[in-house]
């Protein structure tokens, strides 16, 4: 009886060594295997952007004149104040105009001095032709008459000209502004001697409002939004907005408009002027000015973008993604972006809409791996509850 009792026990005791066992194996099985690793997704969905670019600029003045004499002479005075604002017409120089004076006397004395010739010629072709009307005389006196009439009055209109070009040198002594606005230093002082159309420059004139920016954009950027046009695949504006920074990386108060784009490439450069046209009330553009111009070159509709924290690149710089699909595995694609736009690239293939890529414990999960994902906003709102906010 005894015996039996024993032999009981010792089955019951193997019984629960081997339950202890098995529990023990299946508590090191489960701690073998840990949970998925929890990741921050964003689902991609499609949207409108405006596409902009931004290029480097100079200014460059609305009109330009350089003021040079038409009549040569000693400059008597100069009647403008370095750096001031002229307006069209405005006298700037005085060129010393007795000898120009003299010549338009001159060129009057010989127009009266032609008109009475020419009136003592016509008066004789007019006695001449009664005479040939009654044969009193030869028909080549009279043709004679005829001919020192007309060469008469050809003489008066020669004197009218002479004494027109003396009025006009007369009134060249006047150097005037061709165009308003503001006016840079004079090269010459009074006393100086000048000389009709020199190559040097009296002073030179700058319309500042408004004012020009020109701007060098790639040829292949310029050939790239062509083709997106074409294509449909970009939406462009009547009047293309372009915004400025200054050089000192403040921006320009006042926006402008793309004017136009040169004809041909620069073969050094490789690139294609585009012209903006700005207002400049203030002058605080100048001619020469480096800036800055953020140009929108149009609208993308139905637009992938791709926050830049959840794009890597490999070695040989190709931009690549980690999505996690349908059974929340994780895979690789290799993507194609264009551009940055603020915190994301506009992404141009590789992913489509819906896609969930991961933005956060990239560093904790590899392809093939099976992840416990949470979507970039909510995982915000656990952060915050977690934290205590």
């Amino acid at each position: 009886m005894q015996s039996s009792r024993t032999s009981r026990h010792l089955m019951l005791a193997s019984l629960f060594a081997i339950f202890l066992t098995g529990c023990q194996k299946e508590q090191q099985t489960a701690a073998g295997t840990p949970p998925p690793a929890a990741v921050t997704v964003v689902t991609l969905d499609t949207t409108t952007v405006n596409l902009t670019t931004e290029l480097p600029g100079r200014a460059i003045a609305f009109r330009k004149a350089e003021v040079r004499p038409q009549v040569g002479g000693i400059l008597q005075k100069r009647l403008f104040e370095e750096g001031s604002t002229v307006e069209a017409g405005q006298q700037l120089y005085q060129i010393n105009a007795d000898r120009y004076d003299a010549t338009v006397q001159t060129a009057k004395a010989n127009l009266a001095k032609a008109k009475a010739n020419a009136a003592t010629a016509q008066a004789r072709e007019r006695r001449y032709k009664d005479l040939l009307a009654q044969k009193a005389i030869s028909q080549q006196m009279y043709d004679d008459a005829l001919a020192s009439a007309r060469q008469s009055e050809a003489e008066v209109a020669v004197a009218e000209a002479a004494l027109v070009t003396a009025q006009i040198d007369l009134e060249y002594t006047k150097v005037l502004a061709p165009i308003s606005g503001r006016i840079g230093k004079s090269s010459v002082t009074e006393g100086a001697l000048v000389s009709a159309q020199q190559a040097g420059v009296l002073a030179t004139i700058h319309q500042l409002d408004p004012i020009y920016v020109d701007l060098a954009q790639p040829a292949a950027r310029v050939l790239e939004l062509r083709r997106q046009i074409m294509a449909g695949e970009l939406a462009t504006r009547e009047k293309a907005i372009v915004k400025l920074k200054l050089e000192d990386g403040t921006p320009y108060e006042h926006e402008g408009e793309l004017q136009f784009a040169e004809m041909n490439v620069n073969e050094s450069t490789g690139t294609v002027v585009v012209r903006a046209l700005f207002p400049n009330p203030n002058h605080l553009l100048l001619p020469g000015m480096f800036v800055r111009a953020e140009i929108q070159e149009g609208v993308r509709k139905d637009a992938l973008l791709v926050p830049q924290r959840g794009i890597t690149r490999d070695r040989e710089g190709n931009a690549t993604a980690m999505v996690v699909n349908a059974q929340n595995v994780v895979e690789v694609r290799p993507l194609t972006t264009s551009r940055a736009i603020g915190d994301s690239w506009l992404v141009e293939g590789g992913l489509q809409k819906g896609d969930r890529v991961i933005v956060a414990g990239l560093q904790k999960v590899a392809p093939g791996a099976t992840v416990n994902p949470m979507e970039a906003s909510a995982a915000k709102v656990s952060q915050a509850t977690n934290s205590g906010e």
